[in-house]
C-alpha cells in the first residue's frame, strides 16, 4: 500500500527563549546545516550561538506568531488537510526539526498499512541543509523502525512546468494593483562550500558566473543553479523585462562566505538607484515562515524605507493556495497510479 509523507522545516513550540533554544540546538547541531566536525560545531552552537540567539529569535518569532501557533506549522497543517481530501492514498505531515517528527509521521503511515512511501520534502530547490538532511534522517529511521517500508524520494521540483505556472500565477495575483519599480527574488542563503560539496562531478561548481548556465550533471543537486533557474523560468512566464528584476540570497551566518549578492545589502542600495516601489518574492519557501514574515516583510521593509524607499510589498508564499494544492495532489495521484516511481 502506498502513502505520502510531506516534510517541512519545523518551528519552536512557542515564541519563547525556553522553547526556541532546544529547537535551535536541534537545527544548528545538524551536521548538514553547520557542516563542521562535531566538537567544533558544539563549541560554535552551544558555546557561542545559543547564549544570545534564543532570546533574539524568540523576539522575532513573537512578532509573527499567529493566535493558533507558528505560521509555518499552521500553514503546513492546512496544506496537509487540503491535500488529503484530493488524493487516493494516506498522507502524513512531519517536520525535520520539532514536532510532528518524521518518525511519528512514518508511524502514522505504518499504522494504516503503508509500505511504499513517497518522501516529499517541501523544498523546490535541493540543498544539503534542507532536502538532504530530511532524506538522510528518514532513511536512518526507516532502517531502525520500519525496515518493511520502501521510499520514493521526490526530487527538487524547481523547474517543473506546473510548479512554475502556479508560482508565477501566485506572484501575478499578489502584484495586482502594485505598480512596482523592481521585483526582487530573494532565496535563502547557504555557504558556498555547500555548493561544492553537493557537486557530483567534483569539478563543475566554481561559482564563477558561468557554471550555473553551463549544462552539467551537477545541476541536479546544485542549489544555486536551481534558484537561478526558478527565477529565469518565472520571469519568462510573466514576461518581466530584464531591468525590472534581480536575485539575491538572505539569512546568512557570520564567519563564512555565503552565496551572494546578499538580500539586505542590495535592498539598502535600491532607493539610491531610483527604486522606490519594491516587491519581494521568496521562492525557496512554499510556506510563509520566520524568514519571509519577519526578515523580509518586516525588517527588509523597514530597511528599504529607512534608506529612502517607499512602497514595499512582500509576495506571500504558495501556502495553501488552491492551485498549489491541486499541483501537489496531481503529483501524488500520478505516483499512486504509477507502476514505477514518478521522476
Amino acid at each position: 500500500m502506498k502513502g505520502v509523507l510531506l516534510v517541512n522545516l519545523g518551528s519552536p513550540k512557542s515564541p519563547t527563549a525556553k522553547d526556541v533554544k532546544p529547537y535551535l540546538d536541534e537545527f544548528l547541531m545538524d551536521k548538514y546545516v553547520i557542516d563542521v566536525p562535531f566538537l567544533l560545531r558544539a563549541l560554535l552552537v552551544r558555546g557561542i550561538i545559543l547564549r544570545k540567539r534564543p532570546e533574539e529569535s524568540a523576539h522575532a518569532y513573537a512578532k509573527i506568531w499567529w493566535e493558533d501557533g507558528s505560521p509555518l506549522i499552521v500553514i503546513s497543517k492546512r496544506v496537509h488537510e487540503k491535500v488529503k481530501k484530493e488524493v487516493e492514498v494516506p498522507v502524513s505531515l512531519a517536520m525535520r526539526y520539532g514536532q510532528p517528527s518524521i518518525e511519528a509521521g512514518l508511524q502514522e503511515l505504518a499504522d494504516k498499512g503503508v509500505t511504499e512511501v513517497m518522501l516529499f520534502p517541501l523544498y523546490p530547490q535541493y540543498a544539503m541543509a534542507s532536502t538532504l538532511t530530511i532524506l538522510v534522517l528518514a532513511e536512518e529511521i526507516r532502517k531502525k523502525k520500519f525496515p518493511h517500508m520502501t521510499f520514493t524520494d521526490v526530487p527538487a521540483f524547481y523547474n517543473k512546468p506546473d510548479y512554475i505556472k502556479v508560482l508565477a500565477n501566485s506572484i501575478k495575483k499578489s502584484l495586482i494593483g502594485f505598480d512596482y519599480d523592481h521585483l526582487l527574488f530573494s532565496y535563502h542563503g547557504i555557504p558556498e562550500r555547500h555548493i561544492r560539496k553537493t557537486d557530483v562531478t567534483k569539478s563543475h561548481c566554481k561559482i564563477d558566473g558561468t557554471c550555473c548556465v553551463t549544462e552539467s550533471a551537477a545541476h541536479a543537486f546544485c542549489y544555486r543553479h536551481q534558484c537561478y533557474e526558478t527565477t529565469r523560468l518565472v520571469v519568462e512566464e510573466l514576461g518581466i523585462p530584464k531591468d525590472k528584476y534581480s536575485q539575491t540570497f538572505q539569512s546568512r551566518l557570520a564567519g563564512d562566505k555565503w552565496l551572494e549578492p546578499y538580500t539586505d545589502v542590495e535592498i539598502n542600495k535600491m532607493p539610491a538607484k531610483g527604486i522606490k516601489k519594491l516587491a519581494v518574492v521568496t521562492p525557496a519557501f512554499v510556506s510563509d515562515c520566520l524568514e519571509t514574515l519577519e526578515e523580509i516583510a518586516m525588517r527588509a521593509k523597514e530597511d528599504f524605507q529607512a534608506n529612502g524607499g517607499g512602497d514595499f510589498h512582500a509576495v506571500p508564499c504558495l501556502n495553501d493556495d488552491a492551485e498549489w494544492i491541486n499541483v501537489l495532489a496531481n503529483w501524488i495521484n500520478e505516483w499512486a497510479h504509477a507502476e514505477i516511481p514518478v521522476a
